[in-house]
């Protein structure tokens, strides 16, 4: 278990440099800058402000890119995807910088 523990988290680690969309005009550090886009529990973004439509573009590529690193993963160690989802959802919160926004038991707040 420790083993899947530290290659989840290893994963992860290079998931969150790698994922970064150079295609769009709206990095993803921007958009949690400007309080767009926010690191929910389950480990994917979702949208505080929605109506930014380049944000709402962001957080489905984000997400597709994740939800397919999450299942290699799980594959990989022979786990579900809920238990990468969860364990990439803490790792993302805890990672996320002082002032953007996270998901909280009652919805968005700032971290």
């Amino acid at each position: 278990m420790v083993i899947v523990r530290l290659t989840i988290a290893a994963y992860a680690a290079i998931l969150w440099t790698a994922i970064t969309p150079f295609a769009f005009a709206l990095s993803l550090d921007e958009a949690k800058a400007k309080g767009l886009v926010g690191e929910k529990t389950n480990g994917y973004l979702g949208a505080v402000n929605s109506s930014n439509a380049e944000a709402q573009a962001l957080i489905e590529d984000v997400n597709q890119k994740r939800r397919q690193a999450y299942e290699d993963i799980a594959k990989r160690n022979r786990t579900g995807v809920l238990g990468v989802e969860t364990l990439a959802g803490e790792k993302a919160i805890q990672n996320t910088k002082p002032g953007n926004f996270i998901e909280g038991p009652g919805g968005w707040m700032k971290k």
